[in-house]
């Protein structure tokens, strides 16, 4: 299959298995024009990094579909998996003089609720966040090639870090768009023991108590959790991979195997997810408090907790939980890229076009 003439991301990302070195268009050639065939040839060369071979077109609608699944699947299951460490996590940013430590919140969950109660709110936990990772990656890659298609091939590879932030932005704008009813459920039916044993019988009871626009409460501080957790994620992730493959790993990403590329997308995943931890928890912190108080302000929250609870309340916890997270959804994400024939997330990074 050959690049498509609009896609500029393609074509110095990715090199279909199909695709010749006599293919009739050259997008180096198009845009750089002072440059001779045979410059434009070496350099293109260099610039393209061999895929598997692809079942999915890259970056047509079915490339898309595919993303948009792998995203759920990598989000919905993971978050859901660590509910009893988000319920106490929620619990101590709310309650902290009853939720102490990691160890005494299980304690407190244990006697008061059951074994059962590790894992209240997992059903708005799973719709929410499978939701807002269909979004989140999906959307992702949409806009990273089309930020990349107005950037143009040169500005496109020499300032790839922030199309990765304007595309992650961008998409998360999306997804949190999606996640914010049920992060306000979820946050409710976790904090508030009684008031809901779940999705079915919490959604309508928040929505009789504060209208269906209370959903939408706290979503400009998910948006200001989000957003530049996302950001954090995807950029880090992107160079962090990179990186990994010019200094760690023994071969060149295409001369490395599925089962490797798989291992560098969940190290660099739990880096990244690290990162991003520290960089949105004040929000997170924020954003627990004002879903658990029915009109609660953000300065009701900072008054409270403190400027220093706001950046230090349940990071610990929440980063072990991010951490690995975050390494286990680029794992399981790319994993499904791979199973539908598609090359796994990032890689040895382009040189740059010469004037």
């Amino acid at each position: 299959m050959a690049p498509q003439e609009n896609s500029l991301i393609p074509s110095f990302l990715y090199s279909s298995s199909s695709s010749s070195s006599s293919s009739s268009f050259d997008p180096l050639t198009r845009t750089n024009r002072g440059m001779t065939p045979m410059m434009a040839s070496s350099l293109t060369e260099r610039l393209v990094i061999p895929a598997p071979k692809e079942n999915i077109e890259m970056y047509s609608p079915a490339f898309y579909a595919a993303c948009t699944v792998g995203g759920m699947l990598s989000c919905g299951p993971t978050h859901t998996a660590v509910t009893p460490l988000d319920l106490v996590k929620c619990n101590m940013q709310i309650d902290p003089a009853k939720y102490k430590s990691v160890s005494s919140g299980f304690g407190v969950l244990l006697k008061e609720q059951g074994i059962k109660g590790f894992f209240r709110g997992w059903v708005p936990t799973l719709v929410g966040y499978s939701a807002q990772g269909a979004c989140k990656y999906g959307f992702y890659e949409f806009f990273k090639k089309y930020y990349s298609d107005i950037a143009g091939p040169e500005y496109a590879t020499k300032y790839k870090t922030l199309i990765y932030l304007a595309g992650s932005a961008s998409a998360e704008v999306i997804a949190d768009v999606a996640l914010c009813p049920m992060e306000a459920v979820k946050v409710r039916v976790q904090t508030q023991p009684g008031f809901a044993r779940g999705l079915s019988d919490g959604l309508p009871k928040f929505i009789k108590s504060e209208g269906a626009a209370g959903l939408y409460k706290g979503l400009v501080p998910l948006w200001g959790r989000q957003i530049p957790y996302t950001m954090m994620k995807f950029a880090s992730f992107e160079t962090i991979v990179e990186q990994m493959y010019k200094h760690v790993t023994p071969k060149p990403k295409d001369q490395c195997s599925s089962s490797l590329q798989l291992g560098v997308s969940f190290a660099g995943g739990y880096v990244a997810g690290v990162l991003c931890t520290v960089v949105s928890h004040p929000a997170d912190n924020l954003v627990s408090f004002l879903n658990n108080a029915k009109g609660a302000t953000a300065g009701d929250a900072v008054k409270q907790l403190g400027l220093w609870g706001l950046f230090t309340r349940g990071l610990p916890l929440r980063i072990a939980m991010i951490g690995t997270l975050t390494g286990t959804q680029w794992a399981i994400y790319d994993a499904f890229k791979v199973f539908v024939g598609l090359p796994t997330t990032g890689g040895a990074a382009p040189a740059p076009a010469k004037p």
